[in-house]
């Protein structure tokens, strides 16, 4: 059975042909295809303006971006084993990447499935679906997953604000199996302890796992300091590389403790200290006691999460890299990073060198990062990179 159609104004295929999965609502030629004609996450034949077939999408009539690409192909069978081909394919590549079964397994549109992220901890698989196209089929999705990696358990992490804007609910669940009492991941030589149905994201972070190697790298003897901490991913890799002393500082008891769990099970106590606060008020509080660190990490949430709050997450951004500055040891490092899309890594480059000219401070890159190999981008879709992570050298003005 043909799906229902939905045509495209007249040049708005140019994104399509570039690459691009997305269709946005003005786009759309709504009189000869109304959107309200549409239901929330229904398969629809995307056609340009001169007829030709654009392929097979979900749309939402109800969203900024109404339609989303998931194949060339028209009248597409968005089954089980177009599931299972797409996850098979993502697959390939993280078993080449990695020789444990730790990593992202799905990453939206790089992997041809757009609205979707999924992490594999092992044998527990955590499941974010953000969009009505993918929610409406998360059965299938869940089969296919069964049939090909056989974990002990599912967990639809379902608590994304994005599903709000979908019209979806915000309930997290374990769809499939038995969660364990314990799940426990490895990345960087060191084993953690997560938290899924109650973490952020997903439960876990694993696109700075290549920046946390290198920081573990010149760690030793180090003291250093781990802003935003959450749950240690960054302090406990260097406490294990022999850093003299590691702070983690976190607004969350919860992320502290878990923090505090996994530098038991690594056996880093001794070197770590575990700090409840504002990261602002403490950047402030530790200039005001002369505090000095020879390390700081500098990871923050999205503080850009809309291009509209550009211009005040901007600001956040240079406020945190200018405080932090002002507690950095001489010939210290700084590893400063943003996850949000909206802040280019222009925009980082140039904030990083204003403050360290305003306090006087040479400042010099001496590398970069980014989202690790399991976050793969699509150059037809910017969207899919957000990650930016410089290493910064600062001593004392030339």
């Amino acid at each position: 059975m043909a799906h229902p159609e939905l045509y495209l104004k007249k040049n708005e295929d140019i994104r399509l042909r570039k690459g691009h999965l997305w269709v946005f609502s003005n786009e759309v030629d709504s009189k000869r295809s109304p959107l309200e004609s549409f239901t929330a996450g229904d398969l629809v034949h995307i056609i340009s303006s001169d007829g030709k077939n654009m392929g097979t999408a979900y749309v939402n009539p109800n969203t900024l971006v109404c339609a989303r690409l998931l194949s060339r192909k028209a009248n597409l069978k968005c089954g089980i084993n177009f599931f299972k081909d797409r996850i098979a394919t993502a697959l390939q590549l993280r078993e080449k990447l990695f020789d444990k079964p730790y990593y992202r397994l799905i990453f939206g549109e790089s992997d041809g499935l757009p609205g979707l992220v999924i992490d594999r901890f092992g044998a527990v698989l955590s499941v974010q679906i953000t969009t009505a196209g993918i929610d409406q089929r998360k059965d299938t999705l869940v089969a296919a997953l069964v049939e090909l990696l056989s974990p002990v358990a599912i967990v639809l992490k379902n608590d994304n604000s994005h599903r709000t804007q979908e019209g979806l609910s915000l309930e997290s669940e374990v769809i499939y199996g038995t969660l364990p009492d314990t799940v426990l991941i490895e990345e960087n030589g060191a084993q953690f302890k997560i938290d899924i149905l109650n973490g952020q994201k997903t439960g876990w972070f694993y696109d700075h796992r290549a920046s946390r190697a290198v920081v573990a790298g010149f760690a030793k003897g180090q003291r250093v300091l781990d802003l935003f901490s959450y749950t240690g991913a960054w302090g406990v890799p260097a406490a294990l590389a022999g850093a003299a002393d590691v702070i983690c500082v976190d607004g969350s008891e919860a992320a502290l403790n878990l923090a505090l769990d996994n530098a038991k099970l690594n056996n880093t106590v001794d070197n770590m200290q575990f700090i409840r606060s504002d990261v602002f008020e403490f950047l402030k509080q530790a200039r005001l006691d002369n505090e000095l660190y020879d390390i700081i990490i500098l990871d923050p949430p999205a503080l850009v999460k809309r291009k509209k709050d550009f211009k005040l997450g901007y600001e956040a951004y240079r406020r945190l890299n200018h405080l932090a500055l002002q507690v950095l040891a001489k010939n210290g490092i700084l590893v400063s990073a943003s996850c949000s899309h909206h802040l280019s890594r222009e925009n980082l480059h140039e904030l990083l060198r204003s403050s360290g000219k305003h306090i006087d401070r040479h400042l010099v890159f001496f590398a970069s990062g980014g989202q690790g190999p399991d976050h793969p981008i699509d150059p037809a879709a910017p969207e899919t990179e957000y990650l930016k992570t410089f290493f910064c050298s600062v001593s004392s003005s030339l």
